[in-house]
């Protein structure tokens, strides 16, 4: 049913509803089937191995392919306007698979200095290790990421907005430095997920999404996924993705299915109650700064209105002595958990502390890398997903938290 919608003519909450699935042609089930099974019944002259599966082949081992997982790849890649999608079982595992995917001994890649902490660490430590050079610059410097071009340069990774600092990245100047070095520009759009920007319009070649957040929606399925032109996502799959491993449980997929049918509308609330608090901690006399993507405040607001169609609903502020507030948070907050992750239907809040991030994950070698941590987070911030409970009632949590 759903083969005969023309997907490029209708709006999201159509794609989100319909993309990628149909009415089961046995039952006539409306609502797409949970298949659990691990194997299918097969022709006697299939291959044993997955080098001998064509894409679009009858189902023979769900690490190969499976119907719901599928099912799931299609919706996600008419979402972000794609030509493919490979589903994995967490974001790690979509990261993971696609670095040693297309990097091995002697390429180098230009990393963003400030990531999603897993994937800050590994590389920091594991890809370098494996005689891949890794340079780490703040990728809203254009001129740094120039400058960190190399001849090998094979991949070019940036994050936007970024994982806590929520700073943005120019994704179309990046993706002009990046093709004219020959190499490939991959997007991790967790935060801003597809509704706000789609990264592949804008020239990236790939785009990871942690699925566990904001399409997932619910905090109940991990989940990730890579998305872009067959070409590559066909490699992906058969050379890596099967080898590898890591593969989305059917479960998670239904799962992952059930929450995006409401996702362009779960965004829109989101966007809606993240500014409303977002003004309002920006006026509290306890909160030193505020940093949302839709407040004017923004260092880098204008980027943000023209890159992102929705700001998301992921705040961080700063305020005085938060190692003590963090404290007060977990112990008196009442509807917000105090807890981390992101990008679920209820509202989590979690203290980071800038000193223990630069001993883990950002490795920050350069002053100017050091000054662009400090003019977004300070010693330290609460990044803040907000859910979508009502505003006033977050509001009169935090108040009640935040007050002597």
């Amino acid at each position: 049913m759903s083969e005969k919608i023309e997907f490029s003519k209708t709006g999201e909450q159509t794609k989100a509803v319909h993309a990628g699935e149909f009415p089961d042609p046995v039952t006539r089930a409306s609502s797409p089937n949970l298949v659990m099974s691990t194997t299918f019944v097969t022709d006697a002259d299939s291959g044993f191995s997955a080098e001998n599966m064509k894409e679009g082949d009858s189902w023979m081992y769900t690490r190969w392919g499976n119907p719901t997982i599928h099912q799931l790849e299609e919706k996600l890649a008419v979402l972000e306007e794609a030509e493919m999608g490979v589903a994995f079982d967490s974001g790690m595992g979509a990261i993971s698979a696609l670095l040693f995917h297309l990097l091995k001994s002697g390429d180098h890649a230009v990393v963003t200095d400030v990531a999603y902490a897993a994937m800050s660490e590994l590389t920091n430590e594991m890809i370098p290790g494996l005689g891949i050079g890794i340079t780490k610059v703040d990728t809203s410097d254009l001129n740094a990421i120039k400058n960190a071009i190399q001849p090998n340069t094979r991949l070019v990774y940036i994050e936007t907005p970024c994982n806590p600092l929520l700073r943005l990245t120019d994704i179309a100047a990046v993706a002009e430095i990046t093709h004219k070095a020959g190499a490939k520009l991959v997007v991790d759009s967790t935060f801003a997920t597809p509704v706000a920007t789609k990264p592949l319009t804008l020239g990236a070649d790939l785009v990871i999404h942690s699925l566990t957040k904001y399409l997932g929606g619910h905090g109940d399925a991990l989940g990730g996924v890579v998305l872009g032109k067959k070409d590559d996502l066909l490699s992906l799959r058969k050379k890596t993705a099967i080898r590898l491993g890591g593969i989305l449980s059917p479960f998670n997929a239904w799962l992952i299915l059930r929450g995006l049918a409401t996702f362009p509308i779960r965004m829109r609330a989101h966007q809606e109650n993240a500014l409303k608090i977002a003004t309002y901690l920006e006026k509290h006399p306890k909160v030193k700064r505020v940093i949302y993507p839709g407040l004017p405040s923004h260092p880098q607001y204008e980027l943000a209105r023209r890159q992102m169609k929705n700001f998301s609903g992921m705040i961080t502020f700063q305020v005085e002595n938060g190692r003590e507030m963090a404290q007060r948070f977990a112990e008196e907050l009442q509807i917000i958990h105090y807890a981390v992750s992101l990008g679920h239907h209820r509202s989590l809040i979690f203290y980071m502390d800038s000193k223990n991030l630069h001993e883990t994950s950002f490795h920050l070698s350069t002053p100017a890398q050091l000054d662009s941590w400090n003019r977004f987070a300070g010693e330290g911030i609460f990044r803040f997903s907000v859910g979508l409970e009502d505003a006033d009632d977050l509001i009169a949590d935090l108040e009640q938290a935040l007050k002597e």
